[in-house]
């Protein structure tokens, strides 16, 4: 029974580590670095100092949002000479790309030079990804998705840390305009923290789609069953020795909200993207990268995993609750219980106000369920090529 036991008491352990001890050191370390650090300024007065720049806009059917997404990139403070806008259309059923030229007309005041590539074909993000950093000329790639305004500045706030030929790769910040529910609003909020207390061990684990740049020539091509790119792209470049930056005063303004479905929906890819590049990036487990690996094991390797613990610790805190002189578990038991209870009752009774805190748990807790089943759906389907191909290889 003591075996069991400690299994029990490890998984509480983690559970509680990566949920309230592990964001609590980030939250001490980034306070500490912040007194000793200051956001660099670009030298915006000799055009020759700041690097050529190409933003790349994947586009799959954004009819609805691609008008305000290229009056938004008219208005950027950067250089015209060394701007070029790529809209790539990945074969669109919807008039994105006849939106795309007719917005493009009308912001002819705009130095900036717009390309719109149509494909007939729709091959997915990470085919258009590999077509075009590769091909980029210019020095610095900028990514962004279409339903994401960019701060005005952004990109001289990413060229003055592009200055020092270490760093690889600037992340922004982003930010919900309209939140699907409060536990979203405070679970992006959370997840600033955690990309600050990240950046001051090192590096921000990964950036966000909606706009992140990198040095074009540090790209490297990603295998076409990539989940998350946003995660992927960043790391191989840390993983290489570059640095990776996480910029607050860089914004990114998400405009398309979200239904719940689709959240859920998002949040299993991410749960099964999270599986795939824990086990494609796994070196960065090791210690010569320092802060990094130590936030990728608390952080990401924790969170894949997470699921389980909690179903670990639930499950052997209520098989201990009848043993004599395991009488802790029985209060561990009833807590989880009462917890998971609480965080069940804003999905059996929608309708009501609940406040804030439950709906954050609520939104956490489901989160790990989506986790887990995208992580289920990943190695199944993994399994499945697998099988196929030993088929194939007996054939």
């Amino acid at each position: 029974m003591w075996v069991l036991a400690t299994i029990t008491a490890l998984a509480i352990f983690l559970v509680v580590y990566h949920h309230l001890f592990y964001p609590m050191m980030l939250s001490y370390v980034s306070r500490r670095a912040s007194n000793n650090q200051s956001t660099p300024v670009a030298d915006t007065t000799d055009a020759s100092t700041l690097p050529k720049l190409e933003l790349l806009i994947p586009a799959y059917n954004e009819q609805e949002f691609i008008a305000a997404k290229l009056m938004n990139v008219a208005t950027l403070d950067y250089p015209a000479e060394l701007l070029t806008v790529r809209i790539a259309c990945d074969g669109c059923s919807d008039n994105t790309a006849e939106l795309a030229r007719q917005t493009i007309a009308q912001i002819d005041f705009c130095g900036f030079e717009f390309i719109v590539e149509e494909h007939t074909e729709n091959r997915g993000k990470v085919a258009i990804l590999n077509q075009y950093i590769a091909a980029c000329p210019a020095d610095v790639l900028v990514l962004s998705d279409v339903s994401a305004l960019i701060s005005i500045d952004a990109l001289k706030v990413a060229a003055a840390h592009f200055a020092d030929p270490k760093v690889g790769v600037v992340c922004a910040h982003y930010h919900l305009l309209s939140p699907g529910s409060k536990g979203e609003a405070v679970y992006w909020d959370y997840q600033r923290k955690i990309k600050v207390g990240e950046a001051s061990l090192g590096a921000p684990l990964g950036a966000h789609g909606a706009l992140y740049c990198l040095r074009s020539e540090l790209f490297e091509a990603l295998p076409a069953d990539t989940i998350n790119d946003d995660f992927v792209i960043p790391m191989n470049i840390v993983a290489k020795g570059y640095r990776s930056v996480y910029e607050p005063a860089m914004c990114a303004l998400e405009l398309e909200h979200a239904s719940s479905e689709l959240d859920h929906r998002r949040r299993q890819r991410i749960g099964a993207g999270n599986l795939q590049q824990f086990s494609r990036l796994r070196s960065l487990c090791m210690p010569k990268f320092g802060g990094v690996a130590f936030a990728f094991i608390s952080g990401k390797a924790l969170r894949v995993t997470m699921p389980l613990w909690m179903g670990v610790a639930l499950i052997g805190s209520l098989l201990l609750c009848p043993e004599c002189g395991y009488e802790v578990f029985r209060v561990l038991a009833a807590g989880q219980l009462l917890g998971y209870s609480l965080a069940m009752l804003p999905r059996l009774f929608p309708k009501r106000r609940w406040p804030g805190a439950l709906l954050s748990l609520n939104y956490l807790v489901e989160g790990h369920m989506a986790s887990f089943l995208g992580s289920l759906f990943y190695i199944k389907n993994k399994l499945m090529s697998a099988g196929r191909g030993r088929r194939l290889q007996i054939w």
